[in-house]
Formats: C-alpha cells, sequence, structure tokens
C-alpha cells in the first residue's frame, strides 16, 4: 500500500519447529523474529495540471513494478524488505515537485522516481541532490538532467540528444530506401520546458549535410491550445517532411490540426512526438494517426516480458505508453540497485547505481553502462502507425515492419 509521509510497523509471529508460537518484541523472551523493515522509495510525477495524462501513466507504470517486486518476495538481499511507495503529486509545476521531494527527504525516502517532464525533472533532482537522495529520472529528456554534475542523478533511458541523433539517421536510412524524396523540411517544436529547441537545432545540423533543407522552424509554448497559425504556416511553405517535437496534448491537437487543414506532407516524423506513437491516440484518432512515424522511446518488441507487462496495462484499462513502461523500468533499475547495495542507505544505493550493469531491462538497451549518470547504452527505435498496428521500422534489428514512406495520399 503506498504511503503518504507516514511510516508504519508491524509485529509478526512465527512458529518454532514444535508448532508453537512465539512472540516477537517481547524483553526477556528468546531471540525476536521480525519481519523486514520496509524501504521507502519516493515516486513523484504531475498527476494533476496540464501534465496529468502522462504523469498518471508514469506513476502506474511505477507501481506496476512496485507491485511486481512485492510478490516476488521484495529486497532479498534486506531479508525480503516491501518497498513501501512514498507519493507526490507534481501538479505540473516544477517548484511543487521540489517541494514533493522535500516531505520525501523528511519522510527518510531511500531514493525517489520520477518526475515525468524535464523542467519538472530538473527541479526534483535538484532538490534530492541536498539529501544525497539517489533520484532516477524515468522520462525527462533534458540533457542538463545529466550535465550538472549531480551524482545522486539517474537517467536509465536516453536524453533528446542521443534520441535526437538517432532520429536523424534513421530518417536518412529510411528516406534513402525511399529513393530520396525529401528535399525540404519544417519543424515545430514545443519551447517551455527544455528539449524541444535542442532537437531543433540537432536536426537542422544533421540533415543539411545530406541536401536536406529545413526551411523552417515554428516553435510553440507549453500548453498551447490552438495550432492553426502554424498549420496555416506550414500549409503556405509545403514542406516534403513535418518534424514535430512536443507532449501528448499538443501532439494530439497538432496533428487533428493538420488532418482537418488537409495538410499532407510526403511524411509526418515526429521526434519525441507527444501523440505519435501513443496507442491512446491511434484508439481515439486513428485517421490523424495513420502512417505517423516518431523516433522515440519503445519497449523491446521481440522482449516477452515487455509484451507480459503490455497485457497487464490493458488488462488493467490503460494504455501502454511509453510514460508506463520507462517509469516500471525506472523502478525495476532501483529495485535492482537496492538488491545490489544490500542496503536502504542511500549513499550505498547511489553507488550501486552508478556501478550497475544491469540487463534485465525490457528496453533495447543491452547492459546498463552510466556515465555520469547517464545509461549510455540506452537507445530509440522508430515507429509508424500502420493500420492498427504501431509497428517498429528501424533500426533493422528491431523493426516488425518496412516503412511505408511517402505515405499513400
Amino acid at each position: 500500500m503506498a504511503k503518504d509521509i507516514t511510516t508504519t510497523t508491524r509485529r509478526t509471529f512465527i512458529r518454532n519447529a514444535a508448532g508453537g508460537a512465539v512472540a516477537v518484541g517481547a524483553l526477556g523472551l528468546p531471540m525476536v523474529a521480525r519481519a523486514a523493515a520496509a524501504v521507502k522509495v519516493g515516486i513523484v510525477h504531475p498527476v494533476t495540471g496540464w501534465a496529468q495524462y502522462s504523469g498518471s501513466q508514469c506513476r502506474a507504470g511505477a507501481m506496476m513494478a512496485v507491485d511486481e517486486i512485492n510478490a516476488a518476495g521484495g529486497i532479498k538481499s534486506l531479508g525480503g524488505a516491501m518497498i513501501e511507495p512514498v507519493l507526490g503529486d507534481a501538479q505540473s509545476k516544477p517548484e511543487v515537485g521540489a517541494a514533493e521531494v522535500e516531505k520525501m527527504a523528511e519522510a527518510g525516502v531511500s531514493a525517489i522516481v520520477g518526475a515525468y517532464a524535464s523542467n519538472i525533472s530538473l527541479a526534483t533532482t535538484q532538490a534530492a541532490a541536498k539529501y544525497g537522495i539517489p533520484h532516477v529520472v524515468d522520462v525527462g529528456v533534458s540533457d542538463k538532467i545529466v550535465s550538472r554534475g549531480l551524482t545522486n542523478t539517474f537517467r536509465f533511458g536516453p536524453g533528446f540528444g542521443a534520441i535526437t541523433k538517432a532520429g536523424v539517421a534513421s530518417f536518412l536510412a529510411i528516406n534513402e530506401a525511399a529513393g530520396s524524396p525529401t528535399k525540404t523540411v519544417a519543424i515545430v517544436n514545443e519551447e517551455t520546458t527544455g528539449f524541444g529547441a535542442g532537437i531543433a537545432g540537432i536536426m537542422t545540423k544533421g540533415l543539411e549535410p545530406a541536401g536536406i533543407e529545413v526551411v523552417e522552424v515554428l516553435s510553440h509554448p507549453t500548453p498551447n491550445k490552438d495550432f492553426r497559425n502554424i498549420v496555416l504556416k506550414l500549409k503556405e511553405i509545403d514542406p516534403d517532411v513535418v518534424i514535430p517535437s512536443h507532449y501528448y496534448n499538443e501532439g494530439v491537437l497538432f496533428l487533428r490540426t493538420l488532418q482537418r487543414q488537409k495538410v499532407t506532407p510526403k511524411a509526418i516524423y515526429s521526434v519525441l512526438g507527444g501523440a505519435s506513437s501513443q496507442y491512446r491516440f491511434l484508439a481515439e484518432f486513428p485517421d490523424a494517426a495513420q502512417y505517423v512515424m516518431d523516433c522515440n522511446h519503445w519497449f523491446d518488441p521481440k522482449n516477452p516480458a515487455a509484451l507480459a507487462l503490455k497485457k497487464k496495462t490493458e488488462d488493467a484499462g490503460l494504455f501502454y505508453s511509453y510514460e508506463v513502461f520507462l517509469a516500471y523500468t525506472a523502478m525495476m533499475f532501483t529495485a535492482d540497485a537496492m538488491e545490489r547495495a544490500g542496503s536502504a542507505d542511500r549513499e550505498a544505493i547511489t553507488e550501486a547505481m552508478a556501478s550497475s550493469t544491469w540487463s534485465g531491462s525490457i528496453m533495447p538497451y543491452g547492459p546498463t553502462k552510466m556515465e555520469n549518470g547517464q545509461n549510455t547504452g540506452a537507445r530509440p527505435l522508430v515507429m509508424q502507425v500502420q493500420g492498427d498496428r504501431i509497428n517498429v521500422i528501424h533500426p533493422p534489428e528491431y523493426a516488425e515492419a518496412e516503412a511505408i514512406f511517402p505515405r499513400p495520399m
């Protein structure tokens, strides 16, 4: 059961070899057998405010991992200690996320998992650093998160720099395989939380040597409730490919506005597209989603454990989104570090995370290798909506289907 900021203790009874009960905790009696003390882990996400959907998905993924870990016997090197989640709501505001970490520090958490958005993760990791609490970032992709020298901060998934570079390479390969039909692109990016503008710069630098001109970079705030002017501009400049980068709500609105305004480029190839590779978007707006490609976080489609988690998520009435499997993985990575540390001590867990070689992930990463808090083995995949499926189309070793490009008109 998740706790707020309170602690509970439990007395237990065991049976001796003769079948008699031995009381726990009484003075003057033989050696006492105690249930292993629970290890508190903070789970902080924006479960209200503009990012509440994604934050709630993250919380669900983290809690599924907690349930699995506890059902399997807890942290065995700590005598079967259960993980006791301490939940926090960042309310989609960095300062509130930092305040939640302060509460968690006072509650005695051994580690923290969170906090979805880049700007919130920047605040929560900074707050955790004051107390030496190891903080595993689940989704936040801004590379500033791991470039500030905070020894408590770890990110298991890739940041926007690595994702964008992979996105450029994959797009060039897909474009070449199709006969190189792309001459011009336009980039549409968020500019509020710290990753969109960076993506635009890397994409421009990567595409131009291949003879592909970035004709326009159109930025917007987060949250944003109207894309009509941006889409009218796209209709005017008529690029071969549109490359969007933003969060879920903006992704849905942008792609639906393209559809309503009948803007039909040869491809929509998003990088960290908030809606582009989301089963929820495909279920609710299948026509707007068709043939959209996306370089993003994705599970290994050939990993049985990844598919089992997908089924469990869907059986719970949820969509299997990157928020779910990234938060799930971040919690599993945290538990593995506690297992190897054999301790609930924050410093010991931090050291275990820094030296981790964990290879039990459902992601297409291989063994963990942390450098300055970043898992250097982390990689994105490229997906495309094809009919009622989201298929991996690149790189070839993970591909389930070939890219449909240019998309049918």
